[in-house]
């Protein structure tokens, strides 16, 4: 197999008398066999040679010792380069390497998922002082592990605010210190990143309370910032800025005739990412020109005319770009592995061409492609509860809140006739 990536034979040698050469070459099979292209596999060989000589100087022949010296090798390889970068790109140089290193761990040497044994390994917070916390969030709330990862990102800075005031013990916490930090982060976050900081603070400090680590009860005295529903306007887009920006997509390469579909079902039936993501070759009814949309919240389905731009927009990537495979999903990434798309990356979609469009938008992402097709249905005049019915709302106050941009409709009450309210 390397002979047919690698002409030189003193090139193959080289791999193959590394302490690691059958690994390596093991692994180089295998991306192959994922559909990785002839340069990725090329570009990974030295490195992976460079890890065994690396490995094989610090005296290690066992393969279970090889996770302690990914972050050393990383530096040493960095340090080695004469390519003087910026911070952004030295740190993607970085992750670079060692995302080819963990890769190859678990491929083809310790046989596990390492980035999930990685993540599952990690410190949580105060989990010296309060071990149980994250446990009792899973056993006995039942949060979802999304939930569990919001909990562990605010509570670890809260655990680093308190070490930056020297409080080593929870048993001297006091509402001042609370406080203190909840000010702190206030600076840096929004509101409704705030309103979860504050009930994740509240938690973690009942659970305290129950477990005896705190001497009084201090989450009643921290309050949750207020956000009201109808406080803000939804951030919808014209329906011209639409159009601008499907005009960047350039549908001549497989990733432009993949997003292009991508973005129509989005702005076409205000799909959510999640929803768009899970689409399946059997949710098209090509005979009756029917798309059914199956992963809704409240596990409802939805079923919609297929138009003919968005039938031909699918139907050109299907044909023309979706690589062969035996997953029913439509949307698939283009780069080896070719998995399915998550929600994250049909957003990070959105986001980009929105962007590329130079369309001015806060947050830009695919709800506001969601928001930009209720705004068009508003503006058409239908009946909130017929909008709320199109893009699978579930009760009819999500709804309301587009109200507030039926412009002609207010610029009506505005200008009445004056007539008093009875």
């Amino acid at each position: 197999m390397l002979e047919h990536y690698f002409v030189r034979p003193e090139t193959v040698d080289r791999i193959r008398g590394s302490w690691l050469g059958p690994n390596i070459e093991r692994y180089l099979i295998a991306l192959e066999g994922l559909g990785y292209s002839t340069r990725s596999i090329y570009r990974r060989a030295p490195l992976l040679v460079r890890f065994s000589a690396f490995s094989y100087d610090r005296g290690v022949r066992s393969i279970d010792h090889l996770e302690s010296l990914v972050e050393a090798f990383v530096a040493d390889w960095f340090a080695g380069r004469k390519v003087s970068r910026s911070e952004d790109l030295s740190r993607r140089d970085r992750n670079w390497a060692r995302g080819i290193i963990d890769h190859f761990l678990s491929t083809a040497v310790l046989y596990k998922d390492y980035r999930k044994r990685r993540l599952s390994a990690e410190r949580q917070p105060f989990d010296e002082q309060a071990p149980g916390f994250f446990l009792y969030l899973k056993d006995e709330r039942g949060l979802r592990p999304a939930t569990v990862r919001l909990y562990r990102h605010h509570l670890g800075a809260f655990e680093r605010h308190l070490k930056e005031l020297g409080c080593d013990d929870l048993g001297v916490l006091s509402l001042p210190i609370i406080t203190g930090f909840i000010i702190t982060m206030a600076e840096r976050l929004g509101d409704r990143s705030m309103v979860g900081l504050a009930s994740c603070v509240r938690v973690f400090l009942q659970y305290l309370r129950r477990e005896g680590l705190i001497r009084r009860d201090l989450s009643k005295l921290v309050e949750v910032p207020q956000h009201y529903r109808m406080a803000e306007i939804p951030r919808s887009i014209s329906w011209d800025f639409v159009q601008k920006m499907l005009d960047q997509v350039d549908r001549r390469t497989v990733v432009g005739r993949r997003d292009y579909a991508m973005l129509l079902l989005m702005a076409t039936y205000g799909l959510r990412a999640r929803e768009v993501a899970a689409l399946t070759l059997g949710d098209i009814d090509w005979k009756r020109d029917r798309l059914h949309v199956r992963e809704r919240k409240a596990d409802h389905t939805t079923a919609y005319p297929l138009a003919p731009v968005i039938g031909d927009a699918i139907l050109d990537y299907v044909k023309n770009g979706r690589p062969s495979v035996v997953n029913r999903q439509i949307f698939f990434r283009h780069l080896a592995p070719h998995v399915p798309l998550t929600d994250a990356a049909v957003s990070c979609c959105a986001s980009k061409y929105l962007h590329k469009a130079g369309i001015p938008v806060r947050r830009g992402g695919s709800h506001t492609l969601r928001h930009a097709c209720v705004q068009r249905l508003v503006d058409s005049g239908f009946p909130l509860k017929t909008i709320g019915d199109f893009v699978g709302h579930r009760s009819a106050s999500s709804t309301a809140i587009y109200a507030k941009v039926a412009v002609d409709a207010l610029r009506d009450v505005a200008l009445g006739d004056g007539e008093k309210l009875q």
